[in-house]
């Protein structure tokens, strides 16, 4: 009995893991890529990837945040509130990561499900009537700490990050200058060609097996269409 008991929780965790990497896969689709950095309502996104949204925003009024599998940095301290205050909302499955505010943000949080936001900076210097970012949402399995500065793990995050866009951008300017000289054509025309020389050499193959009666014969019944290969 208990070991029936636990090929059933095992079979139900496998079974939520893959809905949730399906949910994950359709939000993917449906979000789209982030806003630019000086948007003043933001969309970011993480999904089974990292997360290192930073804004510039003159106004901030809000936006929305979605993490599945995923998580990171959203940095907001070079951003300036709207004078209504703003309102970021959440959608986190299995991710989370660091929101970075202002030391002087009125930070409240209200978010729902099995995790949260926590304010974890020291004293709270905001003053009396000051704008306020609100983080409202829904946070499954996951969690974000408001703090005003990079943990030690998130700076190392950080730096990867930038060394992965600088690698990025190094590969986009040799990918570049390949296409201008001319290498990249000829590197898709050999690719090409040895794939059309491995159809053919697949085709003579195959015909060569027919011809010797190696395949197999498939029975259909009698009213099926058979449409000979071309």
């Amino acid at each position: 009995m208990f070991k029936r008991i636990i090929r059933l929780v095992v079979v139900g965790w496998i079974v939520s893991m893959v809905a949730g990497a399906i949910a994950a896969m359709q939000a993917k689709r449906r979000i789209g890529p982030n806003t630019m950095e000086d948007a003043d309502d933001i969309a970011a996104s993480a999904i089974f990837g990292p997360l290192d949204y930073h804004s510039t925003a003159r106004g901030l009024r809000g936006g929305t945040l979605e993490l599945w599998y995923g998580g990171g940095v959203l940095d907001l301290r070079d951003a300036t509130l709207a004078p209504e205050g703003a309102t970021l909302n959440v959608k986190v499955v299995f991710g989370g990561g660091q929101v970075l505010v202002p030391a002087d943000w009125k930070v409240i949080a209200n978010v729902q499900g099995l995790g949260g936001v926590q304010d974890v900076r020291g004293a709270k210097g905001y003053a009396e009537g000051a704008p306020t970012l609100t983080i409202t949402g829904t946070v499954i399995a996951g969690g974000f700490a408001v703090q005003s500065e990079l943990d030690e793990g998130g700076a190392k995050f950080h730096e990867g990050m930038m060394a992965a866009k600088q690698a990025l951008e190094d590969a986009k300017a040799d990918a570049a200058d390949a296409i201008a000289n001319g290498e990249a054509t000829e590197a898709v025309e050999a690719a090409k060609a040895d794939a059309l020389e491995a159809a053919e050499d697949a085709k003579a193959d195959s015909a060569e097996a027919i011809a010797n009666g190696e395949t197999d014969v498939l029975e259909t019944e009698p009213d099926t269409e058979m449409t000979p290969a071309t």
